[in-house]
Formats: structure tokens, C-alpha cells, sequence
């Protein structure tokens, strides 16, 4: 029996063996997945039914998508940023004009990293999890040093989106949605 080559994610036992057929033969069908039937209405709700209840692949738990929409509003904040930076890079605020555009530059880049978070988090991809927690984290420590310095307008929404995305990031149905699905040996 030939085995198809591992794929190049590392995945142990990912080969399996192929199935012989003859030529003209067509593949077996799967069969249809069956929906999980549903408890009774007063029927009490356990652990383990919770703990077995997975996403619906459609659908993203309602905080993993408030965390998309605050990482975006984020990114709009930088564009904002990066258009006060090209402002004041033109009137000629800047020490030195190419540093002006390198902050410009840098700002937009940062919008556009955001924006793909946010993306990230409304396709609930696993790997998103740990670059927007540091994000968060950089944000808040930005806010904070805003608010020291008397620039409240600025730095307090800024700690107030970084909360509220890294709290809508660890609820139960955000964490269970960027989960991996568990290795079988």
C-alpha cells in the first residue's frame, strides 16, 4: 500500500494510506454530518456539555468580534496619527523633513499591521492571539505614559480600547474560538 508524503506543517502521523481503486472507479462518498441533538429545554445544563459545546465554524463568539472591531478602530487611530504626522511634516513642524516622513511612513505601516489583526481576529485565526495581547500591552503602556503627561484626550481612549480588547480577547468563547484543535497521536 502506497503512503502520501508527510505536508510540510510538521504534523506527526499526518501520511495516511491511500485507498487502491481501480481505474474509472469513483471515491467512495462521505457521509453527511449530523447535527448534535439538543438537550430538552429544562434539562440541566453540565460541565461536561459545556466543555464539549464547540464554536459553530460560521459563527465567532459576539466578544472575539468586538476585539476585531476595537483592533480596527486602533487602526484608524494610527491613520489619524500618520495624517497629523504628514501635516505637520509638511508645514514644516518637523526637525528634519526626512525624519518626518519616516515617522509618516511608520505610522501607516502600523495601520496597516492593525488592520490585519483585525482581520485576524474576525476569521478567529490561533496564531492572532499572541500579537494582539502584545499590542494591547504596548498600547496601554503608550496610554499611560499620554495620561502622565497630561495628554488625556489622547491617552486615556487609548487605555480604554486596550482594556476592553484584551478583555474581550480572554472571555471563555474567544479563547475556545482561537484554540487549536487538540494533536491526535
Amino acid at each position: 500500500m502506497a503512503t502520501r508524503p508527510a505536508k510540510a506543517t510538521g504534523n506527526p502521523g499526518a501520511s495516511r494510506p491511500r485507498r487502491a481503486q481501480g481505474r474509472g472507479t469513483p471515491a467512495p462518498a462521505k457521509a453527511p454530518a449530523t447535527a448534535p441533538a439538543k438537550a430538552p429545554a429544562g434539562a440541566p445544563v453540565t460541565a461536561s456539555a459545556v466543555a464539549t459545546s464547540a464554536v459553530v465554524p460560521g459563527q465567532r463568539p459576539r466578544a472575539l468580534r468586538l476585539a476585531a472591531a476595537l483592533q480596527a478602530l486602533e487602526a484608524a487611530g494610527m491613520c489619524v496619527a500618520a495624517g497629523f504626522a504628514a501635516v505637520a511634516t509638511a508645514d514644516g513642524q518637523s526637525y528634519q523633513r526626512a525624519s518626518g516622513v519616516a515617522l509618516t511612513l511608520i505610522a501607516v505601516g502600523t495601520a496597516v499591521v492593525f488592520a490585519l489583526f483585525a482581520v485576524g481576529l474576525a476569521k478567529a485565526r490561533p496564531w492572532i492571539r499572541t500579537p494582539v495581547v502584545m499590542t494591547q500591552l504596548a498600547i496601554g503602556a503608550w496610554g499611560i505614559y499620554l495620561v502622565k503627561d497630561h495628554r488625556l484626550e489622547w491617552g486615556v481612549p487609548m487605555l480604554l480600547v486596550a482594556a476592553c480588547c484584551l478583555a474581550a480577547l480572554f472571555t471563555p468563547a474567544s479563547l475556545r474560538a482561537l484554540n487549536r484543535p487538540p494533536v491526535r497521536p
